[in-house]
Protein backbone atom coordinates (compact mmCIF):
# COMPACT_ATOMS: atom_id res chain seq x y z
CA UNK A 1 0.00 0.00 0.00
CA UNK A 2 1.90 2.82 -1.64
CA UNK A 3 -1.10 5.97 -1.30
CA UNK A 4 -3.02 6.58 1.93
CA UNK A 5 -5.95 6.51 -0.27
CA UNK A 6 -5.73 2.73 -1.02
CA UNK A 7 -6.35 1.89 2.65
CA UNK A 8 -9.44 4.27 3.19
CA UNK A 9 -11.91 3.07 0.49
CA UNK A 10 -14.96 4.62 1.49
CA UNK A 11 -17.02 5.31 4.65
CA UNK A 12 -19.50 3.43 5.80
CA UNK A 13 -22.88 5.44 6.72
CA UNK A 14 -25.81 3.55 8.23
CA UNK A 15 -27.80 4.23 11.02
CA UNK A 16 -25.63 2.14 13.64
CA UNK A 17 -22.37 4.05 12.51
CA UNK A 18 -24.25 7.35 13.11
CA UNK A 19 -24.92 6.18 16.66
CA UNK A 20 -21.03 5.25 16.75
CA UNK A 21 -20.39 9.33 16.11
CA UNK A 22 -22.64 11.03 17.91
CA UNK A 23 -22.19 9.10 21.18
CA UNK A 24 -18.43 8.02 21.21
CA UNK A 25 -17.16 9.81 18.78
CA UNK A 26 -16.09 6.53 16.52
CA UNK A 27 -16.08 7.01 12.43
CA UNK A 28 -16.85 3.19 10.56
CA UNK A 29 -14.49 2.74 6.79
CA UNK A 30 -14.24 0.20 4.65
CA UNK A 31 -10.67 -0.36 3.97
CA UNK A 32 -8.57 -2.61 1.75
CA UNK A 33 -8.07 -6.10 2.71
CA UNK A 34 -4.70 -7.27 4.07
CA UNK A 35 -4.00 -3.82 5.85
CA UNK A 36 -3.04 -3.80 9.68
CA UNK A 37 -4.00 -1.11 12.38
CA UNK A 38 -1.33 1.14 12.17
CA UNK A 39 -1.79 2.14 8.94
CA UNK A 40 -5.21 2.45 9.37
CA UNK A 41 -4.35 4.58 11.89
CA UNK A 42 -1.39 6.09 9.79
CA UNK A 43 -3.66 6.83 6.77
CA UNK A 44 -6.84 8.12 9.13
CA UNK A 45 -4.48 10.67 10.70
CA UNK A 46 -3.08 11.74 7.34
CA UNK A 47 -6.25 12.37 5.06
CA UNK A 48 -8.51 13.81 7.61
CA UNK A 49 -5.98 15.52 10.22
CA UNK A 50 -6.87 14.26 13.36
CA UNK A 51 -5.72 12.23 16.08
CA UNK A 52 -6.73 8.25 16.63
CA UNK A 53 -7.52 7.02 20.01
CA UNK A 54 -8.34 3.48 18.71
CA UNK A 55 -8.78 1.19 15.81
CA UNK A 56 -11.22 -1.56 16.04
CA UNK A 57 -11.09 -4.25 12.66
CA UNK A 58 -13.72 -6.66 11.52
CA UNK A 59 -13.94 -9.00 8.72
CA UNK A 60 -17.34 -9.09 7.46
CA UNK A 61 -18.04 -12.24 5.71
CA UNK A 62 -20.42 -12.83 2.66
CA UNK A 63 -23.37 -13.74 3.03
CA UNK A 64 -25.94 -16.04 0.67
CA UNK A 65 -28.61 -14.18 -1.20
CA UNK A 66 -31.19 -15.61 -3.00
CA UNK A 67 -33.22 -13.71 -5.96
CA UNK A 68 -35.87 -16.41 -7.27
CA UNK A 69 -34.02 -19.35 -8.09
CA UNK A 70 -30.49 -17.62 -8.71
CA UNK A 71 -28.03 -17.61 -5.64
CA UNK A 72 -25.14 -15.67 -5.36
CA UNK A 73 -23.32 -14.10 -2.00
CA UNK A 74 -22.77 -10.44 -1.47
CA UNK A 75 -18.91 -9.15 -1.24
CA UNK A 76 -16.72 -9.56 1.80
CA UNK A 77 -15.72 -6.78 3.22
CA UNK A 78 -12.76 -5.14 5.91
CA UNK A 79 -14.70 -2.49 8.13
CA UNK A 80 -12.74 -0.85 10.40
CA UNK A 81 -13.92 1.32 13.37
CA UNK A 82 -11.90 4.75 14.02
CA UNK A 83 -12.12 6.14 17.68
CA UNK A 84 -11.09 9.76 16.81
CA UNK A 85 -9.38 11.92 19.90
CA UNK A 86 -12.03 14.29 22.46
CA UNK A 87 -12.62 17.58 20.72
CA UNK A 88 -11.93 16.66 16.80
CA UNK A 89 -14.22 15.59 14.22
CA UNK A 90 -14.10 14.10 10.79
CA UNK A 91 -16.52 16.00 8.44
CA UNK A 92 -18.11 13.28 5.86
CA UNK A 93 -20.93 15.17 4.40
CA UNK A 94 -18.86 18.05 3.19
CA UNK A 95 -21.14 20.58 5.32
CA UNK A 96 -19.36 23.57 6.95
CA UNK A 97 -18.60 23.46 10.79
CA UNK A 98 -20.72 25.58 12.93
Amino acid sequence: MNNYRDIIIRPIITEKTMKYMDADNKVTFEVAKGTNKIQIRQAVEAIFGVKVEQVNVINVKPKTKRMGKYVGKTKAVRKAIVKIAEGQDINLFGEEAE
